[in-house]
């Protein structure tokens, strides 16, 4: 059988692109390389969106990305069931693609934080977080300037109503993020936007834990079982 192929996409500033696909290939997939100016996802099974200042994060953070080339084809796909996982830079793409509710905003006191974050996995019925147990705690890094995430009341209460609250910050809030949230997903479960940054605790010699390898072994295992 031939192993489950995860794009990841590159645009202009991108960062973690690399570390994405590091990650991907450790879970046991083939991670493709997808580029922004493209209109071809290569028939891939999943698509993962690094972190990094795409477009050198002009506008606001991840406002140009959104209208990528590429993003065109990833919308109507996400939107037909190809999970995708926005990482960081990448969670605050799918929020100005309409992909995902509510917006990222600079962190509350205007610092850029980068740390270990402890945080729990609130749903683990995701494509992207089914390795997980619901109140799992995990220790994975964090790195961003506009990180605070941020809905209207009533997204917020629908959010919170129909569980759709992906992880949470544990300890402190690094951003000022309402109710602690660090990732959310859409309605389908196959969109997950996460603001820490999983592809850094992969390996023990790197990372702060191994912790984040199971946002990628989550989909591998989705996809081998489709």
């Amino acid at each position: 059988m031939d192993a489950a192929r995860v794009g990841v996409i590159t645009f202009p500033g991108s960062l973690d692109d690399r570390d994405a696909a590091r990650a991907v290939r450790l879970a046991g997939a083939e991670p493709v390389a997808l580029w922004h100016a493209d209109d071809d996802l290569k028939d891939v099974d999943a698509v993962v969106l690094p972190g990094g200042f795409s477009y050198g994060d002009y506008l606001r953070a991840g406002a140009i990305a959104r209208f990528a080339p590429l993003m065109g084809a990833l919308v109507d796909a996400a939107h037909g069931g190809l999970p995708v996982l926005g990482i960081c830079n990448g969670f605050q793409v799918l929020c100005e693609s309409h992909l995902l509710p509510g917006a990222l905003l600079p962190n509350a006191g205007l610092h850029f934080v980068c740390r270990d974050q402890r945080l729990r996995i609130d749903d683990a019925d995701t494509a992207w977080t089914r390795d997980y147990s619901t109140g799992q705690e995990i220790v994975v890094p964090i790195k961003n300037r506009d990180g605070r995430y941020v809905a209207d009341p009533r997204t917020l209460a629908e959010l919170e109503g129909e569980g759709r609250v992906v992880a949470r910050y544990l300890d402190l809030n690094p951003n000022g993020s309402l109710n602690d949230i660090a990732g959310v997903r859409n309605e389908a479960g196959n969109v997950v936007g996460l603001m820490p940054h999983p592809e850094h605790a992969v390996e023990s010699l790197t990372g702060p834990s191994t912790d984040g390898l199971g946002f990628f072994t989550s989909i591998v295992k989705r996809l081998v079982e489709a």
